[in-house]
């Protein structure tokens, strides 16, 4: 007989920021585990918020006290690798004078980068691109977006 915890969903969480500063770029970190760009960011532990997960991020990451600020997008987008996945996007600010204090977590990352928005398909995986053009419109725009796999549901 199946339990309520067969039957619900628990997917894997992560937690992501957006920096943007006054030349819409994007701020981008090398991951040394995998060889790409992404934004800084990492899963939710359990018992932890999304936005909790993404001030330890920051700070286990690139060594910043921030707090998010508003919730640009969640992305619900499963993949075969780690099944049911839901994903947290905040506007994180600028970086202005914390730019020149950013110490990275050599075990993790190796570099960060300032990414035109226009050339983010240079950088990071198609997905992430949807991902991060829908979130870039929402932080311009001020507001929040539902996606599935980077794009609004239906598309």
């Amino acid at each position: 007989m199946a339990t309520d915890a067969d039957r619900f969903a628990t997917p894997r969480m992560a937690a992501g920021a957006l920096f943007v500063d006054d030349q819409d770029r994007i701020l981008l970190v090398h991951k040394t585990y995998s060889n790409g760009w992404d934004i800084p960011g990492g899963y939710v532990d359990i018992g932890e918020s999304p936005a909790a997960a993404c001030r330890r991020e920051l700070r286990e990451e690139l060594d910043l006290d921030r707090e998010p600020q508003r919730l640009l997008v969640v992305d619900w987008a499963p993949n075969d690798g780690e099944g049911d996945k839901v994903l947290w996007l905040f506007d994180c600010g600028t970086l202005d004078d914390d730019e020149q204090r950013i110490i990275l977590d050599d075990s993790e990352l190796d570099r960060w980068e300032w990414a035109p928005v226009n050339k983010i398909g240079d950088y990071v995986i198609p997905r992430l691109v949807r991902r991060l053009t829908q979130a870039y419109r929402a932080y311009v725009h001020g507001y929040s977006v539902y996606l599935e796999h980077g794009q609004p549901p239906g598309r």
